[in-house]
């Protein structure tokens, strides 16, 4: 049997080509990361491969093999989301595996220059959201604070919009009072590090 290189050419150009999405979010710590990313689009490349070469002489619809991969990449992609503390994460690493296995059927199908573009844009979207969410979104942190003397801690959250701070929601509980705050994302440390140089009396007991 010849080995026929530019069918090897095609799982190598898809396999890179997910792994170079995956390295944006290996360096974002996500769920899914470059080897991940890898195997899916070469897996989807070779599926590709497989619906068009493999049947050669009966009768077959290589439509379907690809129909079969967008779907069952599903399953992948729904691993990676998770439902944590009030907030769904995940959903763009699954994303990213869905264009990944579009990626890889591209590939396997030869057509390069679409499975590039495609990459590059994907990658170009997640590091320029990545900037703007960094440098001009908001990010929710939650916080359990202890008085270290008896304080009327119904009157902290007012005290906290006196200053700006806008506090999402609060319970107390235990002595304790778990504040929901909305902060910048560039300067979250800062802004909780001057808040509690402002509180005196009070420490962190715990913060997400």
């Amino acid at each position: 049997m010849s080995i026929d290189w530019v069918l090897i050419f095609r799982l190598i150009a898809a396999g890179l080509l997910g792994g170079i999405i995956g390295l944006e979010r290996e360096f974002r710590a996500k769920e899914a990361g470059v080897r991940t990313h890898f195997i899916v689009a070469l897996g989807s490349a070779l599926f590709m491969i497989i619906s068009e070469f493999a049947f050669e002489g009966k009768q077959h619809d290589a439509a379907r093999v690809a129909a079969q991969v967008v779907s069952g990449i599903g399953f992948i992609g729904a691993g990676v989301i998770i439902f944590q503390r009030n907030a769904v994460r995940g959903i763009t690493t699954a994303a990213g595996l869905w264009v990944a296995a579009a990626i890889g059927l591209a590939c396997g199908d030869g057509m390069y220059s679409v499975a590039i573009a495609a990459a590059v844009l994907t990658v170009l979207c997640l590091e320029m959201m990545h900037f703007v969410n960094l440098h001009y979104s908001e990010k929710v942190v939650d916080l359990t604070l202890v008085p270290d003397k008896p304080y009327d801690l119904p009157t902290l959250p007012q005290l906290l919009k006196k200053q700006r701070i806008n506090v999402d929601s609060y319970s107390i509980s235990g002595g304790k009072i778990r504040l929901s705050l909305r902060l910048r994302q560039r300067d979250y440390l800062t802004t909780i590090k001057n808040l509690m140089d402002s509180l005196e009396g009070f420490t962190i007991e715990e913060m997400n």
